[in-house]
């Protein structure tokens, strides 16, 4: 009766842990889909929520930025009488303070929270921000305008809170619209700098006087920028007309400007970052990698020739999905017509994709994926005006 007994304990044990793991397991493909709904992407969103046991049952721990996301889970999930203690960020202990505006020329956005980190990208001066979480050391998770997530160093960026936010995004600000420049001490000659200024700097306008913008950084400081060298930004917003030609001049702007592995500013480029910065300087708001920028725009049949390709269209370029492998885009590059095109690669530069050309580059004719156009989808097709940008507005 003893053994019979035992047997039996055995066996209920058995049958709770079997299903315990069958709820488990199923929680765990519940947070997969639901991650795959909202957050595909994780350099664009954050779904870091995992499922596990504790002495009073299991419980979902984790963080994420998508609210609506948790909340769906949590029903997809309701049945099982599991503990929620997954964070919604921004974190608590970030206050009221939970946007930044980069306050120096050219931001450097890293994969972690260190100097020594990846750059992923670039965040240029006068931009918004969005904070979630902070390190000892002063270092934020930041999310760009264009949604990439990665680590700032606190010193690249003034905290502020919604209400300055606001204010700041609904203030007279000027764009600098040279490559490169100076912000000075006065409007005298031969006086002092403040800051060096690039190309899409952002600064709040005091007044106009003596042939300079009198500005304000974002921390406050004064400073005088020659007019000459910048544009109010609602005029300069107003002008924006994404044409081919256009596209196309900016594109040439930038000719001889280093290539820089997650640089998006004139001080360095890489291939999606120079696009990227061609295509806001002419309205619009492009992804910030290339594997993103294919998956917006219109399709180009480039099946037989690239006979209908047109100056402005992108070109993508990597690896073509096969059996063994998914497809991989590694380059992108701006069309000028004639087979030529412009990109960022060793420096920005025009290279052909005809064979008879003395730039002929077999290399991107043999790793050609597709070709996209951009100019004919403002605001739909994955493709953003900065005017409907809120964190331009």
């Amino acid at each position: 009766m003893k053994r019979i007994l035992e047997r039996f304990l055995l066996i209920l044990i058995f049958s709770f842990a079997t299903n315990a793991q069958s709820i488990m397991k199923n929680i765990e493909n519940q947070i997969l889909e639901v991650k795959n709904t909202f957050a595909p992407d994780k350099r664009m969103a954050i779904f870091d929520i995992h499922i596990s046991e504790d002495a009073g049952g299991l419980v979902l721990t984790g963080e994420t930025n998508l609210p609506e996301a948790k909340s769906f889970l949590l029903k997809r999930v309701s049945n099982s009488q599991i503990k929620d203690e997954v964070k919604i960020l921004p974190e608590d202990i970030l206050g009221e303070r939970i946007f930044g505006i980069v306050n120096i020329s050219v931001a450097n956005i890293r994969t972690k929270p260190e100097h020594s980190a990846e750059m992923a990208t670039q965040a240029l001066l006068g931009t918004l921000v969005k904070i979630y979480k902070k390190t000892d050391d002063d270092w934020y998770l930041v999310q760009t305008p264009d949604n990439y997530i990665s680590w700032v160093d606190g010193d690249g960026i003034q905290r502020v809170t919604k209400e300055e936010a606001d204010n700041w995004i609904k203030s007279n600000k000027i764009i600098f619209t040279k490559n490169f420049g100076s912000a000075f001490e006065n409007s005298e000659e031969n006086n002092s700098l403040v800051s060096d200024i690039v190309f899409r700097n952002l600064l709040k306008l005091i007044s106009s006087e003596n042939n300079y913008y009198q500005v304000e950084f974002p921390d406050g400081r004064k400073a005088f920028i020659k007019n000459s060298e910048a544009e109010l930004f609602s005029d300069w917003l107003q002008n924006r007309n994404c044409t081919k030609e256009n596209v196309i001049n900016t594109a040439k702007n930038f000719m001889g400007i280093p290539y820089l592995w997650g640089g998006t500013s004139v001080k360095g480029l890489d291939c999606s970052g120079f696009t990227k910065t061609v295509f806001f300087a002419n309205g619009i708001i492009l992804p910030r990698d290339a594997s993103q920028q294919v998956f917006v725009g219109e399709t180009i049949n480039t099946e037989k020739d690239f006979s209908n390709l047109q100056p402005g269209d992108l070109l993508f370029f990597g690896l073509s999905a096969n059996q063994n492998r998914k497809e991989r885009i590694t380059h992108v590059a701006i069309y000028l017509g004639d087979g030529d095109f412009i990109h960022a690669s060793g420096r920005v530069r025009i290279n052909s994709l005809e064979r008879l050309k003395s730039n002929f580059s077999k290399h991107r004719l043999n790793t050609f994926i597709r070709a996209k156009r951009m100019v004919t989808s403002l605001n739909q097709n994955g493709i953003q005006s900065i005017e409907s940008n809120p964190f331009y507005k």
